[in-house]
C-alpha cells in the first residue's frame, strides 16, 4: 500500500522505501520513519496536502510527493 492511500484515523507501519533518493530516504529515517515503525494518520489538509501523522509520540507533517515512495502496511 502507498502512503497517500491512507485516510485520517488509519494506523500503518513503514515497510520500506521505493525509488526514493538516498538523501531523502535518510531524512525520513532520521525523522523516525524507519522500517517497522507504526504511525497514525491524524489529519489531511482540505486539498490533500500536507498529511499530519503521529509517530513515536510527536506530530510530523509530510507532503504527499515527499512520502510517495514510502511503502506502508495498514494495521
Amino acid at each position: 500500500m502507498q502512503f497517500d492511500q491512507l485516510q485520517p484515523g488509519d494506523s500503518a507501519r513503514v515497510r520500506g522505501f521505493n525509488e526514493v533518493p538516498e538523501a531523502y530516504r535518510n531524512r525520513l529515517m532520521s525523522l523516525g520513519l524507519t522500517p517497522g515503525t507504526a504511525f497514525t494518520v491524524q489529519y489531511r489538509a482540505p486539498l490533500g496536502d500536507p498529511i499530519a501523522i503521529v509517530v513515536r509520540g510527536f506530530r510530523l507533517s509530510l507532503r504527499s510527493h515527499e512520502a510517495a515512495g514510502m511503502q506502508v502496511e495498514k494495521l
